[in-house]
């Protein structure tokens, strides 16, 4: 697998450098130098398959001999061991629950998978690597669990105060071990600045092997993309015969450009929505051509509060780059925090199901889809996180407190662990230079 930089002012890398490097020298993002579609016979047969026998075929098209079948399996294997199943709320609209991993959230996918990877990568070069992450609530959770005492591995979170949940908050500070979070002051997009700037700094970069474990990372894009192909697997064993439409909870579009990068492997997929909240710099761009950067706002879905995404980039490469191609196939629609209370109280009320603040906000996309595009379709709604994780919103929207997972029921009691810092990156350099 050959990966080139969006700002093609850095060499192509093999899947190694690219995992290791996160991002290229000249400030770019890594994509695969070739996306080939799978065969008809894998879409023919792909609702006999389990999700993990998926994610293999998948991963054997894209990494093209970096790794061989068995080392694919032993990676897949200790990642992916948990299921996304596709719940059906509705007549043609159902809910793909991505929350049945460790953290219980989606970025379980893309953490689980990267270290699992690293890990491989490592045992055979004996290397140490120091991986920083900045965090609008779920990755941190995710990347703390999915790393946690793995071997050879450092990891620094960063994640905005005051701007995650308590439970999102202690998945990622009460683990201790190689695991360390910085509470900064600031928002998400002052955390991904602090990255990024941490990987172009030449002193850092020569005193540590620094690795990212946000979704600038391609090993966090690949392994989101084996739900969707396991979802349209779903449908299809269902008997479903209309075209597929995807709605996606979108912040820094990580889980959407997975999405297309399913699509550009052969996914039949009739279209994607970005359903964003007031953070809406994509829906604007997707109505006007015009690509316009804000500060993030807060909201009650505050793992979108991104108002710069970094993913953007390869959302456009992936949906065929031209402005009229990438409109074409993505629907992009932003909705208030009062528009997302009703959408949750809805749920509840009409279908019997609780979904988190960023689940309805993809459920208020098809809804709006489905105004405007007068077709039936198989609506897909991802539900990126359980909804215990955001108590704080659900409990005054519902009038009482739902049941709670004893997993993060457990986490309450825990003693918190943070350093507070600032958002200049001067004295964020200079701790990591001292620790």
């Amino acid at each position: 697998m050959r990966l080139y930089s969006t700002n093609h002012q850095s060499p192509e890398v093999d899947l190694q450098e690219a995992v290791f490097r996160g991002l290229p020298q000249d400030n770019g993002l890594y994509m695969p130098n070739k996306i080939s579609k799978l065969p008809q016979s894998f879409f023919e047969n792909i609702d006999n398959l389990t999700l993990q026998e998926i994610a293999f075929e998948v991963c054997k098209s894209l990494f093209d001999g970096d790794l061989n079948d068995i080392e694919i399996k032993h990676v897949i294997d200790k990642a992916i061991n948990f299921d996304a199943p596709l719940v059906s709320i509705n007549e043609n609209t159902s809910v793909l629950e991505l929350f049945h991993g460790p953290s219980m959230a989606f970025k379980d996918f893309g953490a689980r998978f990267m270290a699992a990877l690293m890990g491989h990568f490592l045992q055979k070069s004996n290397k140490k690597i120091n991986i920083l992450v900045a965090t609008s609530g779920d990755t941190g959770g995710a990347v703390a669990q999915g790393f946690y005492n793995t071997p050879g591995i450092e990891v620094t979170i960063l994640y905005p105060s005051g701007k995650v949940s308590e439970i999102q908050e202690k998945q990622l500070t009460t683990l201790g071990g190689n695991v360390k979070a910085l509470e900064i002051d600031g928002t998400f997009d002052d955390c991904q600045r602090l990255v990024k700037s941490a990987f172009l700094d030449p002193e850092l970069t020569a005193k540590y092997n620094l690795a990212s474990a946000n979704s600038i990372n391609i090993a966090r894009l690949i392994p989101q993309s084996f739900y969707y192909f396991y979802a349209y697997a779903q449908l299809k064993k269902s008997g479903n015969k209309l075209p597929v439409v995807f709605s996606v909870p979108s912040g820094n579009f990580g889980n959407l450009s997975a999405g297309l990068i399913a699509y550009n492997m052969g996914l039949p997929v009739q279209h994607f929505i970005a359903a964003t909240n007031i953070n809406d710099v994509v829906p604007r761009y997707l109505s006007s051509g015009k690509y316009e950067p804000i500060s993030s706002k807060e909201t009650i879905s505050n793992a979108m509060d991104v108002g710069n995404p970094s993913n953007f980039i390869r959302m456009q490469l992936l949906a065929g780059q031209e402005y009229s191609k990438v409109s074409g196939l993505i629907k992009g629609y932003e909705f208030s925090d009062s528009q997302t209370e009703v959408a949750l109280k809805k749920s509840y009320t009409e279908n019997n199901y609780l979904m988190c603040p960023h689940t309805a906000v993809a459920a208020l996309g098809l809804e709006k889809y489905r105004l405007n595009n007068k077709e039936e379709v198989a609506g897909v709604i991802l539900s990126t996180a359980h909804y215990a994780k955001f108590l704080p919103v659900m409990e005054p929207i519902l009038g009482f407190t739902p049941p709670i997972p004893d997993r993060l029921a457990s986490l309450i009691s825990k003693q918190k662990v943070a350093l507070k810092m600032n958002a200049d990156f001067k004295d964020f350099k200079s701790w990591l230079l001292k620790y």
